[in-house]
């Protein structure tokens, strides 16, 4: 009877068998049914050595064949030796008896029962031999598979725990640093506020940030910049001690948590940690790198009434905030009446209003006349953005610009002005067709590459004339940049638009950047022109700016003109263009063409030829 099953027929066969031809006759009925690893055991030494070969490998012997009376053997000593190993090993054991009447022997010992040792006599039947072998071999392939499958569970479980505990610790340290993160910080926070509240305990955080980690990293890599976060930390810890926890909780920015200090003791701290890490020259390949911190610190105080840890983190990381803009590399305690932290609380503010604005087209034009004066003709107007605000009230520019220009969002008000400013001048009737906008870009409006193709995009679907729009750049954003600024107003100079000059002499290098500065109008700054009739210098400094702007072909123009006497003097410096609340404050309308207001203003002007007025 010949098996099909290579799984079986492979597992070696142990015959332990004294007398010769009894294991040729189990040899034979073996062989003749397909298996053929067999080996054979003359006695008890033998069977012994056989097995503990197999000891490290049970699951490649698959039967033992045992004459219950082989020499030097105790068969119950056997049968109890193979019982104790690990229950998916034991090996099931066949044992020939020499009669029919050894079957009421007590051969196998009442512990051993469960573990298929049967019972065959002499003389041995082939067919009652080879099913038998047979369904023991299955029995130790299902034993076999059972035990692979505990072990492959005990060491799936193995790998799980270490994957938890691995899990466990990253969920509580930075995996980088080794350091406490974000969520660990915040726990032991908790517990300083519980004692600080109720024991009167007093303690500090530390927030100390990097001064200029970015750029380190950019130039040479993440993996640079790893070994010197690993190197800072280094350092750090040298100065700690055991009741003082640092945490990791950004990029380059790390939590010293100090327990039982005052103020003086965690700023004598935080100036220990930034002369260390002032001190430290971080060296890659033949580069060496300087590094340093600024260290923010808040008091954790009864008297500060802090009951939740991101109040403290706030209060740190805001006086961090403030140490990097007095010049980095220092130390600053926290201060509800610094400047800039009330400029965050701000930026907080105002960030979403301004989204908010956006989306929801909250924002309107407003326009002020600019006269030339020659004529009382409107040259153009000035376009000033306003926000609604709740209940249809206004907003003026000074609250949000400055915000949007911290947080990034200058560049979509810049659009919006574009865009609406050349539909107003689209939607005017025939009888305005004259009329002109000059548009006020922010600083950054020349860094942005989308500028260019969006005024040429808004001209050609809207076949307003280019020449009717004038931009105006303040000298800031004409000086940054100089190249790529003045590349771009040239380009959109050649799309037909005019340029000015804005705040023109309010820096010392006005006169030296305007002589190569592609610009139409010189816009003299505010600060000259409001008290030009009492301020002798101002009308020096005024009359001096308007000769060299005549010199070089380009047309000026003064803002904030409130009076008669500043735009008498102003006539006889030789400006050519007024704008202020003289001659019309911002509106959201524009005035008629020929307005008779102005006219008759400008006639009031000492030395001026009279207007005719309709």
């Amino acid at each position: 009877m010949i098996r099909n099953d290579h799984s079986i027929e492979g597992k070696a066969i142990l015959v332990a068998e004294g007398d010769e031809s009894s294991y040729r006759e189990i040899n034979s009925i073996l062989l003749a049914s397909g298996y053929k690893n067999i080996l054979w055991a003359r006695d008890g030494g033998q069977l012994l050595e056989i097995l503990r070969g197999f000891y490290s490998q049970l699951g490649e012997l698959g039967l033992i064949i045992l004459n219950h009376k082989l020499p030097n053997c105790e068969v119950q000593n056997i049968c109890q030796s193979i019982n104790r190993f690990d229950e998916n090993s034991r090996i099931p054991v066949i044992i020939t008896l020499e009669s029919k009447a050894d079957l009421e022997l007590p051969i196998i010992p009442s512990e051993c029962k469960n573990n298929a040792i049967e019972l065959i006599s002499k003389p041995i039947n082939k067919s009652e031999m080879d099913s038998l072998v047979h369904l023991c071999l299955l029995l130790k392939r299902e034993r076999d598979i059972r035990r692979e499958h505990e072990e492959s569970l005990i060491d799936e479980l193995s790998e799980r725990k270490v994957m938890e505990a691995r899990l466990k610790y990253l969920i509580s340290h930075d995996e980088l640093t080794g350091l406490a993160n974000h969520r660990s910080l915040e726990k032991s926070l908790e517990l300083s506020i519980h004692h600080c509240r109720n024991f009167n305990r007093c303690g500090a955080l530390l927030y100390l940030d990097l001064d200029n980690f970015n750029v380190i990293n950019d130039i040479e890599g993440h993996e640079t910049g790893d070994r010197l976060l690993v190197s800072v930390v280094k350092q750090i810890r040298k100065e700690l001690d055991k009741n003082q926890h640092i945490a990791r909780i950004g990029a380059d920015e790390f939590c010293i948590l100090l327990e039982g200090v005052n103020q003086k003791q965690a700023m004598d701290l935080a100036e220990l940690l930034r002369i260390r890490v002032d001190e430290q020259h971080f060296v890659t390949g033949d580069k060496s790198y300087h590094v340093s911190a600024s260290v923010g610190i808040a008091m954790l105080e009864r008297s500060e009434a802090i009951s939740r840890p991101s109040e403290i983190i706030s209060h740190a990381h805001q006086a961090c905030y403030v140490a990097k803009s007095q010049g980095r590399n220092k130390i600053h305690l926290f201060d509800k009446r610094d400047t800039a932290t009330h400029k965050l609380r701000d930026d907080v503010h105002w960030v979403p209003v301004i989204r908010e604005a956006l989306s929801l087209n909250r924002f309107v034009l407003y326009f002020q006349p600019i006269v030339r004066l020659s004529d009382g003709e409107v040259s153009h107007y000035e376009v000033l953005l306003r926000m609604k605000g709740e209940g249809g009230t206004l907003i003026g520019p000074d609250q949000f610009i400055p915000v949007a220009e911290r947080m990034g969002l200058i560049h979509n008000l810049d659009m919006w002005v574009i865009e609406n400013a050349i539909d107003f001048l689209a939607g005017l009737p025939e009888t305005d067709s004259k009329t002109s906008l000059a548009i006020n870009l922010s600083t950054y409006a020349f860094q942005d590459v989308a500028i260019l193709p969006l005024i040429k995009q808004k001209l050609e679907t809207t076949w307003v004339s280019a020449s009717r729009l004038t931009f105006e750049i303040t000298e800031t954003a004409a000086i940054n940049n100089f190249d790529k600024t003045r590349e771009l107003v040239a380009r959109i100079r050649a799309l037909g638009c005019h340029f000015a000059l804005d705040d023109f002499g309010a820096g010392f290098s006005s006169f030296n950047y305007v002589k190569n500065f592609p610009v139409d109008y010189l816009k003299i700054d505010g600060q000259f022109i409001q008290n030009l009739v009492s301020d002798e210098t101002d009308q020096v400094l005024v009359k001096a700016m308007i000769d060299i702007a005549k010199n070089l072909g380009k047309k000026t123009i003064a803002e904030y003109v409130e009076n008669i006497e500043t735009a008498a003097l102003l006539k006889d410096f030789g400006i050519d263009y007024i704008q202020g609340y003289l001659l019309g404050k911002p509106s959201s309308e524009i005035l008629e063409s020929g307005s008779h207001q102005i006219k008759e203003m400008i006639n009031q002007i000492p030395g001026t030829e009279p207007l005719f007025v309709d």
